[in-house]
């Protein structure tokens, strides 16, 4: 297998987009990909694409990026896994560059949630929460399905309500200081702890907020990326991890047994392990994903993930910064987008130009997780000048 790298990448801000459709945002993202490589890139390199899109794209998804990037005779695979979708794109990506097939691509990802209601999310939402043995609605739309895992979780361990704020407070620092976040404030643990409950254990500020905004990626094979860029970020690790999308099949509530896959997964490809992680943008659909993420990536013991957060070493400034962009919950969560826009905040950390740049970032992890539960994807990244051999 050739060796894979990240020679561009950019993204639109994730934000209430009501004046633009994906039509637009897809060329924002692409353009400030294009830009950002060194040496100067053409879009006649392009040999293939793979665009995440799990919303509507206002038609045929392939057709619409060849359209809206005007490149007809592009071959584009639509990628949609739920929430992994835009991880699982650059995973798609990866096999066919190192494979041979191509020598450069497209990753894009895109979405526009501001614009759809709650009830059609919901609609949405059924088909994955249908036990059609009892041929009766479930009604696990996201918020409730994850409360079952994370009130058990809080059961279980020492963590506690207070941890979870701890969780939104950070994030909400971080993308106070990033000018592509969607919510761009700081709060307080006051705030986080006494906002009006959406479904228990979660408050208004531990829920993500729907978002519109695309993201992009330039991926060159080794025997190519000499020509766009002395800084490559190479892909060291992939990994996609499955579960049961039925909570009734789950015999451990505590842990996300996709992410432990992916990871494990993404680890054994770099040859790399937790240790070696300087900063990770991790999937905090809810504060206490992420607390319970800690635990299933590896950074942290089964149950300890809250000392991370308690002693501060997820902060901007501690051993593992978590989240730097803001996370889901302060950058945005277009699904489609997000895993992709997470490997532009990463190339952005290990190439030294990130709004909360993490000091020495060498080696990065992208997480998402959903489906709800039941897939979860993991990207491990290195910084130009490492050891790529694998």
């Amino acid at each position: 297998m050739r060796k894979v790298a990240i020679v561009g990448a950019g993204m639109t801000p994730f934000a209430e987009h009501f004046a633009l459709g994906i039509k637009d945002l897809l060329p924002m993202a692409f353009a400030e990909s294009a830009a950002s490589v060194d040496k100067g890139f053409r879009t006649a390199d392009l040999q293939a694409a793979w665009f995440g899109a799990l919303g509507s794209t206002d038609g045929f998804p392939s057709g619409v990026l060849a359209d809206a990037l005007g490149l007809p005779g592009l071959p584009v695979t639509h990628i949609q896994n739920s929430c992994a979708t835009g991880n699982d794109a650059v995973r798609n990506a990866l096999y066919a560059l190192a494979s041979g097939a191509v020598d450069v691509a497209l990753v894009i990802g895109a979405d526009k949630l501001r614009e759809t209601a709650q009830k059609d999310l919901l609609g949405e939402w059924q088909p994955m929460t249908w036990d059609r043995a009892w041929d009766s609605q479930l009604g696990l739309f996201p918020h409730a399905g994850y409360a079952l895992h994370v009130n058990r979780y809080l059961y279980e361990s020492p963590a506690t309500h207070e941890h979870m704020a701890m969780v939104a407070v950070k994030n909400h620092y971080n993308g106070a200081r990033n000018p592509k976040a969607r919510l761009r404030f700081e709060i307080t643990m006051e705030q986080a702890r006494d906002a009006p409950v959406v479904a228990d254990p979660f408050r208004v500020y531990d829920c993500v907020p729907q978002s519109d905004g695309a993201a992009a990626l330039i991926l060159a094979a080794e025997d190519v990326v000499d020509r766009y860029t002395d800084r490559p970020v190479w892909v060291r690790g992939v990994g996609l991890g499955l579960d049961s999308v039925m909570h009734q099949h789950k015999r451990d509530m505590t842990t996300f047994p996709a992410t432990v896959r992916a990871a494990r997964e993404a680890f054994r490809m770099a040859g790399l392990g937790p240790s070696d992680i300087d900063v990770a943008e991790v999937h905090d659909f809810f504060t206490g994903i992420e607390l319970m993420s800690y635990e299933d990536l590896g950074f942290a013991e089964r149950f300890e993930g809250y000392k991370l957060i308690e002693s501060g070493v997820t902060a901007l400034g501690g051993a593992l910064p978590v989240n730097p962009s803001g996370g889901l919950k302060a950058k945005g969560h277009p699904p489609g987008a997000t895993g992709v826009a997470q490997c532009v905040e990463l190339f952005e950390q290990l190439r030294g130009s990130a709004a909360n740049q993490v000091d020495g970032a060498r080696i990065g992890l992208a997480h998402n997780v959903g489906g709800p539960t039941a897939v979860a994807a993991v990207t491990i990244l290195e910084g130009p000048g490492g050891d790529t051999s694998r």
